[in-house]
């Protein structure tokens, strides 16, 4: 059976959940889009994926999606599907869809994987390909191209699995993360060399290969960038307080409060000339990665107004607490305009 869009909305599939240590997260995003998006315009269709891999029919983003009722669906690599095959107990049914907003964070959501089969149906799809997404998740591959680019990157060693390393080269602190993860998830900052292993251990929970990288003295900041191409716009800047230790999200018992360890400003208290000179040097760095759609890029902010790279998010966090919409509502785009605008840009590539 095939079911016919209705003629004045786009079908919009757009998915959560995920098998990555964010799939928590993801839902709290996807709900945030399911509560916004303009349904005057768009017929939002809801795929919850398990933590073990399972594409499942959901009424609305949540916890509980995955129920012995629910429907299994694929998306079809086939581009002539050009949608979503829904397995029913007694015949399948044929779902077209103009776009997808994949809003997986983490794991095979931002390392190029689900965005390959995208391209395979040639389905638009919200956010960046396949070569900047394996570009910015990788923080070693981040790293490397920011050097070419001319911008400053902290000091950093990478270890494959398996390898070792001498605790007695770094100058301490130093932090210890995964190199393919997100939400500070396995990140510690070590102070000394007896606490070195325990990290790496942590580590490699997440991720294989691990990224240790001297601390960067200055003030963590964020970038929002919208676009594709030349035509890009910024949000306002936000600046990370910490209070101490060092700052994770999405992690904490009230989120909605702000982290456990830091507050975020925004705009960031700095001048309007430095600001501007900041989102022109984000925008350098969303073009010379090729992406495309929206980025959330980090960066140092150092006392002499120099910046030292952090890391880019090709799909930052669309929670009430999170980052990215704060700073593109402090510069007047509410979340139903920025979703409209997504869905757009995904269109027009």
């Amino acid at each position: 059976m095939r079911v016919n869009k209705k003629m004045s909305k786009l079908t919009v599939a757009i998915l959560f959940g995920g098998a990555s240590e964010e799939h928590d997260v993801s839902i709290k995003s996807a709900r945030t889009v399911a509560e916004n998006i303009d349904t005057n315009k768009y017929e939002p269709i809801y795929i919850g994926i398990t933590r073990d891999g399972r594409w499942l029919l959901a009424d609305k983003p949540n916890n509980e999606f995955d129920h012995e009722n629910a429907v299994p669906v694929i998306l079809a690599p086939d581009e002539s599907i050009h949608g979503l095959i829904a397995l029913h107990k007694e015949q399948h049914q044929i779902i077209r869809i103009d776009a997808v907003f994949a809003m997986l964070h983490g794991k095979t959501g931002e390392d190029g994987s689900i965005q390959g089969l995208f391209e395979l149906a040639r389905i638009p799809y919200v956010g960046c390909d396949i070569e900047s997404s394996v570009l910015c998740r990788d923080k070693t591959l981040t790293y490397m191209m920011s050097n070419r680019a001319g911008l400053k990157t902290p000091t950093h060693w990478a270890l494959e699995e398996g390898e070792q390393v001498d605790s007695s080269k770094f100058t301490y602190p130093v932090f210890v993360k995964p190199a393919r993860s997100g939400s500070s998830f396995g990140v510690n900052k070590v102070h000394n060399e007896s606490e070195l292993q325990a990290a790496i251990d942590d580590a490699r929970i997440y991720d294989n290969k691990v990224l240790i990288e001297e601390a960067v003295p200055g003030v963590e900041i964020g970038v929002s960038v919208l676009g594709n191409g030349a035509e890009l716009t910024t949000g306002e800047i936000d600046q990370i307080n910490l209070t101490h230790g060092f700052f994770k999200i999405h992690q904490e018992k009230n989120p909605n409060r702000n982290s456990n360890d830091a507050t975020i400003v925004v705009p960031a208290p700095i001048s309007r000339e430095l600001s501007d000179s900041i989102k022109e040097t984000a925008k350098k760095i969303y073009r010379s990665f090729g992406c495309a759609g929206l980025a959330r890029i980090d960066m140092y902010l150092q006392e002499d107004g120099s910046l030292v790279m952090n890391e880019i998010n090709t799909m930052p966090g669309f929670t009430s607490y999170s980052r990215y919409p704060a700073m593109m509502a402090a510069a007047g785009m509410e979340m139903t305009e920025l979703l409209d605008k997504l869905i757009t840009l995904a269109l027009e590539r």
